[in-house]
């Protein structure tokens, strides 16, 4: 079932409403979505790169709009929307170990890791921050910050190195973006425990 999501997304990319169908998938990707905006942006940008700047803002705008209406399904309906939602993922019992566990710090780190790296995913840490109510400005920002790092480095990499570039970044950049969340993550555990 997953794979023929993912090959149904990544034909969206050759309709003339593409644009139209990233900005949607991006933002359904951040609060209940499988498949991340990355597998619609890709192949546009590779056939039109003149617009890869332009498709990272719209997925980054509309990701972060889709962040915002989860941290508002887990700030003010988590019992009936979200937590179903979570339920059908399979994604619930590690939400609640996420959510007994989860402060300001780790939920500002999870936010930039999964924007950069999808590490955890997205949805599960946008609907996690409204429910601890993880301050909506911050949430908001470092939304930003994340997914518009995440597009606009694709939009770079695409740009200056075009169709070559694209096998290397669809089979190595998540490896590299966990690696950045590693070493993210890391950081935070040395300055939080002054090691």
């Amino acid at each position: 079932m997953l794979r023929r999501l993912y090959d149904w997304t990544l034909s969206l990319a050759a309709r003339k409403s593409a644009e139209y169908w990233l900005a949607l998938i991006a933002f359904v990707e951040s609060s209940v979505f499988l498949v991340p905006a990355d597998v619609l942006y890709l192949p546009m940008a590779i056939a039109r790169p003149d617009k890869a700047y332009r498709y990272a803002i719209v997925a980054t705008v509309f990701s972060v709009l889709g962040g915002i209406a989860g941290w508002f399904l887990g700030h003010y309906a988590y019992e009936a929307v979200a937590k179903p939602v979570l339920e059908f993922y399979g994604k619930l019992d590690d939400f609640e170990a996420l959510r007994l566990s989860s402060g300001t710090g780790l939920i500002l780190l999870m936010l930039i890791t999964s924007g950069l790296a999808h590490l955890p995913p997205i949805k599960v840490v946008t609907i996690l921050s409204g429910v601890i109510g993880f301050p909506l400005g911050w949430f908001i920002l470092s939304a930003i910050v994340a997914r518009g790092a995440r597009f606009l480095a694709l939009a770079w990499l695409l740009r200056r190195y075009g169709e070559p570039i694209r096998h290397f970044v669809e089979k190595r950049l998540g490896l590299l973006a966990a690696a950045a969340a590693a070493a993210l993550i890391l950081l935070y555990i040395l300055v939080r425990y002054g090691f």
